[in-house]
């Protein structure tokens, strides 16, 4: 579970696809609890950037947040960025 933006074009953003009908929500936090991004699962993803600012190769955890047979539903767990 990693990503490799370097612009070769293979595994340069990470998401997690969803059905569009479970309205999902993907937030993106550093290692620190701080929120790095939020992205849909119907999105491009996520290029491994903050305000314009490459991030570091570390571990970043992420929750998915989306609505299943009309419940609200929780996921959460991490990825690697590697450079």
């Amino acid at each position: 579970n990693y990503f490799t933006p370097n612009g070769d074009g293979y595994n340069d953003n990470w998401v997690i696809r969803l059905p569009s009908d479970y309205n999902g929500l993907i937030t993106i936090y550093d290692r620190y609890g701080k929120l790095i991004k939020q992205i849909t699962p119907q999105s491009q993803g996520w290029d491994g950037t903050c305000n314009g600012m490459l991030m570091p190769s570390t571990d970043y955890w992420f929750t998915v947040y989306y609505n299943e047979q009309n419940t609200n539903q929780r996921f959460s767990s991490h990825f690697s960025l590697l450079r």
